[in-house]
């Protein structure tokens, strides 16, 4: 891959490592585990490995974002998370600023605040 694509590839990364927990957080009503939790993203357009997601999760719990429960019913024990109170709190103010910063951001990439 040329320098010029690795580069390009690093900065969409870093685009979307912080939208990550805002859609995280955002899918968290129903109580799931993180296969089906990559499933739901990835149908609505927002690709999230593995190795991303599983230590998001881990993460977002111990910060008492996100409330889990084994499932040990089916075939393999499943964990589930789903977001927790402080997490809706979270998620409120995240999407706030979220939506304030995408109208920025459409300002500024539209030349409205040209001066």
């Amino acid at each position: 891959m040329p320098e010029s694509e690795n580069h390009l590839d690093n900065l969409r990364l870093e685009l979307r490592r912080g939208i990550v927990v805002l859609a995280v957080l955002s899918q968290m009503d129903t109580a799931r585990y993180g296969y089906s939790l990559i499933q739901q993203l990835a149908a609505q357009g927002l690709e999230v490995e593995e190795g991303t997601l599983y230590p998001l999760l881990r993460r977002l719990e111990k910060q008492g974002l996100l409330e889990s429960e084994w499932e040990v019913g089916e075939a393999r024990p499943r964990k589930y998370y789903k977001i927790s109170p402080q997490g809706r709190a979270v998620l409120a103010t995240l999407t706030a600023d979220w939506l304030e910063t995408v109208e920025v951001m459409r300002k500024l990439l539209q030349g409205e605040n040209h001066g």
